[in-house]
Order: C-alpha cells, then sequence, then structure tokens
C-alpha cells in the first residue's frame, strides 16, 4: 500500500525535523556496499567511494539545516560480518557528519519488540516500511497510511527506550 505522493528519497530531500529509522536484519543485501564490505573484509582502508557516498552528502546536509538523522540497531552478538562492518565503517563514518546511532542489544534478553519492521519515519507524519527478501535484498518501500503512524510511533519510542547510544555500546562490544 502506498499512501505517499513522495519515494524514499524524495523524503530525504524534504523532511523538516527529523528522520528515524528502525533496523532489524543481520545482514543487507546492497550491491553498491559490495567493493566497500570486500575491502573491509580484506583489512583493507575505506575506498573514497565509500568516505564519500552520497548518503554522507544527505546526511550532513540535513544534520547542518539542523534536522536530526537517527536510528536503532536491533541485534545480538556474535555480530555477523555485515554487521561488524555497517558498525564499524558506516556508523562511525555517518556519526562523523551528524548521523546518531542507538543499539538494542538481544544477546541476554528478548526483543522487546519482534514484530517490527524495518523502516523509516520521517517528521512523525509519514512512514516508509522498508521491504528486503530472506538475502537482505532491499525490495522497495511501501507508505503506510497515517492510520499505522502510532503503531510506528510506538515501535521507535519502545526502541529508543530500550536501546542504548552507540558509542557506549561500542567500546563495550566493538571488539567482540
Amino acid at each position: 500500500m502506498t499512501t505517499s505522493s513522495r519515494t524514499l528519497g524524495e523524503w530525504f530531500d524534504s523532511f523538516e525535523r527529523e528522520a528515524f529509522r528502525l533496523e532489524t536484519l543481520d545482514n543487507y543485501n546492497i550491491p553498491r556496499s559490495e567493493g566497500s564490505f570486500a575491502s573491509f573484509l580484506a583489512g583493507k582502508e575505506q575506498p573514497e567511494s565509500f568516505k564519500n557516498s552520497e548518503w554522507v552528502t544527505t546526511v550532513r546536509d540535513a544534520t547542518r539545516a539542523g534536522k536530526r538523522m537517527y536510528r536503532v540497531h536491533i541485534l545480538s552478538r556474535p555480530l555477523t560480518d555485515y554487521l561488524r562492518y555497517e558498525l564499524a565503517w558506516g556508523y562511525h563514518r555517518n556519526m562523523a557528519v551528524g548521523e546518531e546511532f542507538f543499539i538494542l542489544d538481544t544477546t541476554e534478553r528478548e526483543n522487546p519488540i519482534p514484530e517490527a519492521p524495518d523502516f523509516w519515519l520521517f517528521d512523525d507524519s509519514v512512514t516508509a516500511r522498508m521491504n528486503y527478501d530472506a538475502t537482505g535484498a532491499y525490495l522497495g518501500a511501501d507508505f503506510p497510511g497515517k492510520e499505522s503512524l502510532p503503531e510506528f510511533q510506538q515501535y521507535r519510542d519502545r526502541a529508543l527506550a530500550e536501546a542504548v547510544p552507540f558509542p557506549e555500546w561500542w567500546a563495550k562490544h566493538g571488539t567482540e
């Protein structure tokens, strides 16, 4: 069900206050990240294309304009190779330009919101539910109607209440 006249990309250009993301997968199969992921696994330096990606520009432009971009990732240890890459390279890179990260670690407890899907919530008014196949390949976003907003706001609020700031989590678990 799509109830937005804008695409996901257009929402990143037009949100006014904040963009929140809930991540729930252990692996995201992103073709444009294959080269940097391979470099990470091989112990190489970050490619310039990774350091200066379009996403970095999107985040930098938004945060410089006073907008908040933040996310919670629900995960458990031991981390998959992909999560090690995403956290070590991606999160640190994005934090440098203003994105905030939180971790809801379910290693030693139940997931408090197991039914929550991956999604973006823009300005507390539009939800983009992210759809993936079994391999973590992105299939596109759909935009549930306004009647679904309270459900996604509750997912966000519960995730944030249960999560810890990424730098705190990383200091404790980043080398595991």
